[in-house]
């Protein structure tokens, strides 16, 4: 329980800034498309910043971890979060927006690889998958917040005033990782720094590493880029609901990413130790999430909610590879072998945010409304890379 206290809170409490973070803009994108004259390919680049920062920041972040350790660089970055926070709060055309966003995702981009280098520190490896549950779980009541309990503050207060709250509550979130999670000697201390760096060729050259960050990257990448922003306008636009409705919708999502990363985590676990492979939760996730992708390109509306649920309780079982990912590679390596997961995961990401905000400006907008068949034809490129990758990942066996 000390250890829970000393090292798991702290990270949590950042890691929830984090998710907010990442998911405010979904339900912020028509007040920032109004107020700045965004056309739908700024809106996505503008809350996709965040995802290229954060992704250009992993592997020198992987480095820095296994160098100096999480707590000295979490705290530092944290402190970039929430410049960047308030310099988001003050701009006053689409530069500063973009800038702020992107020191946003640089400062928030060790929040979960800084956690889980941690617990390979400090917890045992039986024990992984139900502390990187549970952990996540944390993310998704950061999301759950970025929904109604947002918008309850953002109706009366307005989003500038938000950001600045955020900002002042990020600096105090970098001081108590600083001053509450204590050192621990690390392995592979004194190593030189080229040697660490060339690691990455190693990593990436790895067959098993791509037989597992692929499937992860289509899935995961995808729901990120709809619940961090696209799933709102596609709710305003082809469902139909108002903002009290899209702020429920998006509620009923993060809820459900909530519940799958702690459960998905903690069965993970149980079931290992009685002989069922990780990798079967990992697949039986990936088909449902793509399934409901399915219907959503679809433009099916009947019991939507069920819809969101489902969707973002299996896509976070995509999680389940990075407990995968560390076991294929020596301890000294951990915090490379996960950032050079999330480069590609969040590089993708950001891609597949942009690019959906491309494909709907090919498409005609109707009274600030954009058109059905661009969500459509967007969403079909996102289910077809995930089939791509559906073959290769059935036939996958997990390997330690």
């Amino acid at each position: 329980m000390r250890l829970l206290w000393a090292v798991f809170c702290p990270f949590a409490v950042g890691y929830f800034l984090s998710f907010f973070f990442r998911n405010v803009n979904a339900l912020i994108s028509k007040d920032l498309a109004r107020d700045f004259a965004l056309a739908p390919s700024d809106l996505g680049f503008l809350t996709a910043t965040y995802l290229l920062t954060f992704a250009a920041f992993q592997l020198p972040l992987g480095v820095l971890l296994d160098r100096y350790g999480p707590r000295r660089v979490v705290a530092t970055l944290l402190c970039v979060a929430a410049a960047g926070a308030l310099v988001f709060a003050r701009a006053q055309d689409f530069a500063g927006l973009s800038v702020g966003r992107a020191l946003i995702g640089l400062g928030v981009s060790a929040g979960l690889m800084g956690a889980l280098k941690a617990f390979t520190l400090w917890f045992p490896p039986s024990r992984l998958a139900t502390l990187n549950g549970l952990f996540l779980a944390v993310g998704g009541l950061g999301a759950l917040s970025a929904t109604s309990p947002a918008e309850a503050l953002i109706e009366p207060f307005g989003w500038r005033a938000l950001f600045t709250g955020l900002s002042a509550l990020t600096l105090g979130t970098a001081a108590l990782v600083f001053f509450s999670v204590p050192e621990k000697p690390l392995p592979g201390a004194g190593e030189p720094l080229r040697v660490q760096v060339a690691v990455y060729a190693r990593i990436f050259s790895s067959a098993g590493f791509w037989r597992i960050v692929l499937p992860l990257v289509t899935c995961l990448s995808s729901y990120q880029a709809l619940q961090s922003l696209w799933l709102g306008p596609w709710l305003y636009d082809v469902a139909g609901a108002s903002r009290h409705a899209v702020g429920q919708y998006l509620l009923v999502g993060a809820l459900a990413y909530t519940a799958g990363s702690a459960l998905f985590g903690i069965a993970a676990d149980r079931l290992a130790r009685h002989g069922v492979p990780r990798m079967t939760l990992f697949k039986i996730g990936f088909v449902a999430a793509l399934a409901m992708l399915g219907l959503l390109t679809a433009q099916v509306t009947a019991a939507l909610g069920t819809i969101l649920f489902v969707y973002g309780f299996t896509a976070i079982s995509m999680a389940l590879a990075y407990p995968q990912l560390t076991g294929l590679f020596p301890h000294a390596m951990s915090a490379r072998v996960m950032t050079a997961c999330n480069t590609v995961n969040f590089f993708c990401a950001f891609v597949f945010q942009w690019g959906i905000g491309a494909v709907l400006r090919l498409y005609p907008v109707a009274g600030g409304n954009y058109a059905p068949a661009g969500y459509t034809a967007a969403f079909l490129v996102l289910a077809g890379l995930q089939l791509a990758t559906l073959a290769w990942l059935l036939s996958t066996r997990e390997k330690r």
